[in-house]
């Protein structure tokens, strides 16, 4: 990823249908997912727990960045489906932190 991916997002000037299903909903969780499993492969192996659950939640920051750039981009869009999809975006970070 370069620094125009972040750049575009954080000033809300990519598509917003793109960064919320594409960039937040099918990344962001693969990403999620992924981070979990490895913290449960490591935490098999009996790896210190600080350890497990840094990668646990090493996701978390680029997950809160996602979710910001969403409100952003939705905030210029306005409207019902900018709306429905910031709560959804609200919907997913909490879904994804807590799991």
């Amino acid at each position: 990823m370069t620094a125009d991916f972040f750049h575009a997002r954080w000033r809300g000037e990519a598509p917003l249908d793109r960064l919320f299903w594409r960039d937040m909903l099918l990344v962001g969780t693969l990403l999620s997912i992924a981070s979990s499993a490895l913290a449960l492969i490591l935490l098999g192996l009996k790896l210190p727990l600080w350890l497990v659950l840094a990668v646990h939640f090493l996701p978390v920051p680029y997950n809160i960045f996602l979710t910001i750039a969403v409100w952003r981009t939705a905030e210029k869009a306005g409207g019902l489906k900018a709306q429905a999809i910031m709560l959804g975006s609200a919907l997913w970070l909490i879904a994804t932190v807590v799991a």
